[in-house]
């Protein structure tokens, strides 16, 4: 298979950050772990367009690729790979590579490698560019690609692949369950998951959202409260009464200080931010003091294991977990990643391969 055989939808001028162009590129140099497959489906993440508009900051690597919940058809293996074979379904998300050789990689913590490889907008060792899902085809090292159930259709697995990994690790590691009450802050492409999981895995689930007309819809996800933020002291009938909170915004406001949420955790309680929003948008300020109240515990986390893809992937096809997904066919990219800035979906969209495939 030569290189002029995948193509995708690539940003080529940084100026017009949304106007994918279809381009030509060179794959992944294919080694004897990898894992290489047509793909069918590509959920657009919130990354995809911080990393298209340069919210982040980064350097941007021209043509540029988007796109890290890709689900797709396995069309050729290496000679090391046993877990997968040619017409698999399969996935790839948002993390593409590792050292394999640190701590973190052998004790099942390889996304919080620090040699870690994006899907996109990154450089594999021998200086081949990185090119995300908005195309026809990807390569991966076995150990970051997901057999997908046969009871999951691939245009729901795709977006599970990022934004429900980002927030199913978070959950499973801080013991959500039975028994559990645990808090979901901001309903959009991340937090409908945390909603769904969250469910899934048997929590009592207390939703908060600022968009009234988002609370039915948090009900229909499996919400059993909703919060309407909009009032100055939503989180004063809670206090102390919640196990864990996973916020999950991607645009944190000034005159909401991160003690409203802490003061709702019981003692030794858990607040877990996942929402990654444009470099200039910083953390509210908190004093040092409002942790110590309720020995409250305040992290951050990134992505999910192959472990906790697995496991998220067999809990949803267990439990029929269904995302509220918009499709659209690839060449919409445009419309779809423009739609994502504004806010403008419920919950997700979801891209379905039109290029013309010739591998």
């Amino acid at each position: 298979m030569s290189a002029v055989e995948f193509k995708g939808y690539g940003l080529t001028d940084p100026k017009k950050w949304s106007d994918l162009k279809v381009v030509e590129f060179k794959p992944k140099t294919f080694l004897e772990d990898d894992v290489e497959l047509r793909i069918t489906h590509c959920g657009v993440c919130g990354s995809d367009v911080h990393t298209l508009s340069q919210g982040w900051g980064e350097t941007t690597n021209l043509p540029l690729i988007v796109g890290h919940e890709i689900t797709g058809i396995v069309t050729r293996v290496g000679s090391n790979v046993t877990e997968f074979k040619p017409g698999d379904r399969v996935g790839v998300g948002a993390q593409i590579g590792s050292c394999m050789k640190c701590n973190r990689c052998k004790h099942d913590q390889e996304n919080y490698c620090r040699d870690l490889i994006d899907t996109y907008n990154a450089v594999y060792p021998d200086g081949v560019a990185a090119q995300g899902g908005y195309s026809t085809a990807i390569r991966a090292h076995q150990q970051f690609v997901f057999a997908i159930p046969d009871a999951l259709e691939s245009r729901h697995a795709a977006s599970m692949l990022c934004a429900g990994l980002t927030v199913f690790a978070p959950l499973k590691l801080n013991g959500a369950g039975p028994g559990k009450k645990v808090g979901i802050v901001g309903i959009g492409g991340l937090g409908h998951y945390g909603i769904l999981f969250a469910k899934a895995l048997g929590a009592e689930v207390y939703a908060f959202t600022h968009s009234p007309s988002k609370i039915e819809d948090a009900k229909k996800m499996g919400a059993d409260h909703v919060i309407d933020t909009g009032a100055s002291d939503f989180h004063e009938p809670l206090y102390g009464e919640l196990d864990l909170i996973v916020t999950t915004l991607d645009n944190f406001s000034p005159d909401r200080p991160l003690q409203t949420y802490t003061s709702m955790l019981r003692v030794f309680g858990k607040l877990v931010n996942v929402g990654v929003p444009d470099a200039d948008n910083l953390l509210p300020p908190m004093h040092a003091m409002s942790l110590c109240f309720n020995g409250a515990f305040f992290s951050g986390s990134h992505l999910g294991s192959k472990v906790d893809c697995n496991d998220m992937l067999k809990l949803a096809a267990e439990k029929g977990v269904k995302p509220w997904i918009q499709e659209l066919p690839m060449s919409q990219a445009k419309t779809a990643v423009e739609n994502v800035k504004k806010g403008n979906v419920r919950y997700r969209y979801v891209l379905s391969q039109d290029i013309n495939p010739v591998i």
